[in-house]
């Protein structure tokens, strides 16, 4: 997925610090899990089906599940190229270290956003195990799920990364749950695109998590379209646009 190089090193450095904080590493796992129980199977029983802008009509839990997943990927990939990131950048300072090695910026922004694809792809394959259990998935393109998991992740980790290069303080991470949560609110997880007013929809269009959604919704319910490419080639886009840009800032910053 990336040409990691000596990238390669960031991610067992994740690996070695990760190893007896485990617990964290799964912390982000939860809660998309417990919004799939409360507001998928809760909610789901006053609200028996939902028509989806294809006109297919489903369970309303079958609609949500596939969005909880790409909720999962996102949440993996932004907290890991967030306060991790930012921790090593501003206080531990352990990228002014990495870089008197042979390591170039590029090589420490492919390693960080590597390691929270790892992160978030094993997010979104236990939440794929637990829609399956339960019987969301419906179709065996979702066996491909969790690859575009990955896509999903690697836009906002490509991205967040970029964006928190930025931040002088920890105060400034408000700026990053405002606007997660209008994301994960109103792109098109909770209730189809139709309903929402008209001159809002091409605000939804831009949302890169719209984009997870109606790819991992299509693999759930077997809805496959070439319009898939577009929304796949839209997060690889994003995603590389990110890595680029934090690669550079971490340059600007360290190297000047």
């Amino acid at each position: 997925m990336l040409a990691l190089g000596l990238g390669r090193f960031v991610v067992l450095r994740n690996v070695t610090s990760f190893r007896r904080g485990w617990a964290v590493f799964l912390s982000g796992f939860f809660e998309p899990v417990f919004y799939l129980f409360s507001i998928g199977v809760g909610l789901g029983v006053l609200v028996k089906t939902v028509t989806m802008d294809s006109g297919t009509v489903v369970p309303y839990a079958d609609f949500v599940a596939p969005a909880m997943l790409a909720t999962s990927a996102m949440n993996g990939a932004i907290t890991d190229v967030t306060f991790n990131v930012y921790f090593k950048l501003r206080h531990a300072r352990l990228y002014d270290t990495m870089l008197a090695t042979p390591a170039s910026p590029r090589d420490i922004a492919a390693g960080e956003v590597t390691w929270a694809l790892i992160r978030g792809g094993v997010y979104a394959a236990g939440f794929l195990l637990v829609a399956l259990a339960m019987g969301f998935v419906h179709s065996w393109w979702a066996l491909l799920a969790v690859p575009g998991a990955l896509v999903i992740g690697a836009a906002f980790a490509g991205l967040g990364m970029w964006a928190t290069t930025y931040m002088t303080s920890w105060q400034a991470f408000e700026f990053v749950f405002l606007v997660i949560q209008p994301l994960f609110l109103f792109s098109a997880t909770f209730f189809p695109l139709s309903t929402y007013p008209a001159a809002l929809r091409w605000v939804v269009h831009v949302s890169p998590l719209y984009h997870g959604v109606v790819l991992e919704r299509s693999l759930f319910l077997g809805e496959m379209s070439w319009s898939l490419a577009g929304s796949v080639g839209y997060l690889v886009v994003l995603g590389g646009l990110g890595l680029w840009g934090a690669g550079r800032r971490i340059g600007s910053l360290l190297l000047t």
